[in-house]
């Protein structure tokens, strides 16, 4: 395995690729046929599945999961936490034209901490999904999600809110959802929804 960004006790499947250069935090894993380019940036704690690409202007924070069949292409950022479902889509480019390049117009798509992106949804470039938002599967996200929202669907429109234990959260009045699993409180404000104490 090359470069001597890859920290110690990093386990990296004998069909993977590791371009030289490309960090890895320590406790990682890439599995079977994945790809991460030389400027990849990877925290601790991660996994890649089956067939994941990871871009060289990507950064992943710790304990992100990515799931088989995913391509983390360039100006993506992932933050602490994030779980990438089975075969999401990321894109790049917002209007993309195979004899035109356009390298230079990349868009930056940033997820936020612990946040869920499901099998096979996709995003496209340009946005970003909020802190402990929940993106159903399928869904198509054209605009921002905010933080700890719940949106499925194409395109993607918010249905509800989701708590930091991935639990759909329960109206109790106006203002105030709560978690069924966990009891937690959330509060309805002009910043968004937030976790209450």
């Amino acid at each position: 395995m090359p470069g001597s960004g890859v920290a110690e006790g990093v386990q990296v499947h004998a069909s993977a690729i590791v371009d030289e250069g490309a960090r890895i935090g320590r406790g990682s894993r890439v599995w079977h046929f994945a790809h991460v380019c030389g400027g990849a940036r990877i925290g601790e704690g991660c996994s890649l599945g089956q067939n994941v690409f990871v871009g060289n202007r990507v950064a992943i924070g710790n304990n992100v999961k990515i799931q088989n069949n995913v391509s983390v292409y360039d100006n993506v950022t992932l933050e602490d936490d994030v779980f990438c479902g089975p075969s999401m889509v990321f894109t790049n480019v917002i209007n993309p034209r195979s004899a035109i390049e356009r390298k230079n117009e990349y868009l930056d798509t940033v997820v936020r901490k612990g946040a869920t992106l499901g099998a096979n949804c996709t995003i496209v470039c340009g946005v970003t999904v909020g802190r402990h938002a929940f993106v159903g599967a399928g869904a198509v996200v054209t605009r921002n999600v905010p933080d700890y929202a719940l949106v499925t669907g194409v395109p993607a429109r918010q249905v509800g809110w989701m708590g930091e234990h991935g639990e759909r959260l329960e109206k109790l009045d106006e203002r105030t959802w709560v978690c069924p699993a966990t009891q937690k409180r959330y509060a309805l404000t002009e910043q968004g929804l937030r976790p209450e104490g």
